[in-house]
């Protein structure tokens, strides 16, 4: 196999560009970086794939994104202090609509047992599931399921058939004033389910990531359950941290 087919998706080649400038002094600490439209013929790549490597730099706190002035590094925070962009964290700020968020599924549902158990509901509680698709340059890259308690889903987009407007953290706190607090991950190594497969469009025997995550509210109560759903061969991650 060559090394291609092990290479991470172009947005993060870009990150992994960048944050290999800001380190090396290229681009020092309040730095104007290149526009969109350079980063689009320097890398050869469509401009929403430049746009997501710089939400997930700004998530990540190295630049500021100012609208009609450009991105601007900021100062490196302590490694202590740094936000990583988990997996679950990127989702919850992800905008359907202008990150190429196509929902796939959407409704109420009487919730799967793992489900139930991980949101502490009675089994068979009905919640609201919504399932999106995330491409980049054509190629399905992540597959997104969102698994909602009714009570709270109720009078929310979140069974709507069309890209959110708006991530989903802010659309909770929006319309329910929903504060989610923290979150609880747990990364495993597996073979595709069949939609999984089919959606991923990736072999029965292929490997993909799944990261499942508990998102709790500010009293201790879990609010959402998130399952993302990567190809094994177009993710890494990667993690920074004090001893």
């Amino acid at each position: 196999m060559s090394s291609e087919e092990f290479a991470p998706p172009k947005y993060a080649q870009i990150v992994q560009a960048i944050r290999r400038k800001i380190a090396d002094g290229t681009y020092p600490p309040g730095s104007l970086l290149p526009s969109e439209t350079q980063l689009v013929r320097e890398f050869g790549v469509s401009r929403p794939t430049v746009v997501r490597a710089l939400q997930v730099l700004q998530l990540r706190g190295m630049i500021d994104r100012e609208h009609g002035k450009g991105s601007f590094v900021k100062a490196t925070p302590p490694i202590s202090e740094r936000d990583n962009s988990r997996p679950a964290r990127a989702v919850l700020d992800r905008v359907e609509a202008t990150d190429r968020g196509t929902p796939v599924e959407t409704g109420a549902h009487p919730a799967p047992a793992p489900v139930t158990a991980l949101l502490d509901l009675p089994e068979g509680s009905p919640v609201m599931m919504r399932r999106v698709l995330f491409d980049e340059d054509g190629d399905p890259v992540e597959l997104v399921t969102f698994w909602c308690p009714a009570e709270l889903a109720e009078g929310t987009d979140l069974g709507r058939s069309t890209p959110l407007s708006v991530d989903v953290r802010q659309h909770l706190q929006q319309v329910k004033g929903l504060r989610l607090d923290h979150v609880v991950e747990r990364l495993t190594a597996r073979h595709p389910t069949t939609t999984e497969a089919k959606l991923l469009e990736l072999g029965k025997s292929a490997a993909v990531l799944s990261v499942v995550a508990r998102v709790f509210d500010g009293s201790g109560r879990p609010a959402l359950l998130v399952e993302v759903v990567m190809p094994g061969t177009l993710h890494e991650l990667e993690e920074a941290y004090a001893l």
